[in-house]
């Protein structure tokens, strides 16, 4: 049963790799065996990540790349695509808080462009190569708000809305050609994006008091759905939006 999730000799890039959660799905899928490619904004081969990642005896590459810059991500994905990754974790993301009455047009598209066109331009290129194989997994981040309404970010949640209907729709018509594809919906997680809901006292308890779990989530909470959405365990796991929240849409 352990080689359903072993990943020796397979070789991942995973975008947002610097912290967070995708520093967490970065070092689980090399805990399962997988050489890393990792991806981010101001992403430096001697980040922590990396150290991490060669410690636990696979490769770690380096790529510094903003999303919200199309002509690097498109140059990025034909970088990859020549490489014919076995694996790609689409993490990267951003998100700007303002009221939708007063939401500069400025901050909707820059997170438009990150966290849904910067993804699909990607995975078009990266997906080439596996289709042409037969053989690929692709893993979306996707947000509770691909599903809920969220407050103050309109533009984050139309991009995590439209990375669930991405994913279901990817998934339609590659699954048949050996390619799945799915996505996480992490649920409340103790990172940087999260870090003025927490510094707020009373949204702070509001969400505490509807997590069943009656926790913050960690990066790591993240780790097990990775490498199962990555590894043969999934073989048959397609277009799924898999929450991984302490059961807040359960409530």
């Amino acid at each position: 049963m352990s080689g359903l999730f072993d990943l020796g000799g397979r070789l991942a890039v995973v975008t947002g790799a610097r912290r967070g959660i995708g520093r967490a799905m970065a070092e689980a899928l090399a805990a399962a065996g997988a050489d890393i490619i990792g991806v981010s904004a101001r992403l430096r081969d001697d980040d922590e990540v990396a150290g991490t990642v060669r410690a636990l005896g696979r490769t770690f590459e380096a790529r510094a790349v903003d999303f919200a810059d199309r002509a690097a991500v498109l140059a990025l994905g034909a970088e990859l695509a020549a490489r014919a990754p076995d694996i790609l974790v689409n993490n990267a993301g951003t998100i700007e808080r303002a009221p939708a009455a007063r939401h500069p047009l400025s901050a909707w598209d820059r997170v438009i462009e990150v966290d849904l066109s910067s993804q699909f331009a990607l995975t078009q290129l990266v997906a080439a190569p596996m289709l042409e194989r037969g053989s690929g997994r692709i893993i979306f981040t996707a947000s509770l708000l691909s599903f809920q309404g969220g407050i103050n970010v309109p533009g984050y949640t139309a991009a995590k809305s439209g990375i669930a209907g991405l994913t279901r729709a990817l998934a339609n018509e590659w699954a048949g050609r050996g390619v799945n594809v799915n996505a996480i919906a992490p649920g409340y997680i103790a990172t940087d994006n999260t870090a003025a809901l927490r510094e707020d006292a009373d949204r702070s308890r509001s969400i505490l008091e509807r997590i069943p779990a009656g926790r913050w989530g960690d990066s790591t909470d993240l780790a097990g759905a990775t490498v199962f959405l990555s590894s043969a365990a999934s073989g048959y796991v397609s277009g799924t939006i898999l929450p991984v929240d302490g059961g807040w849409l359960g409530r």
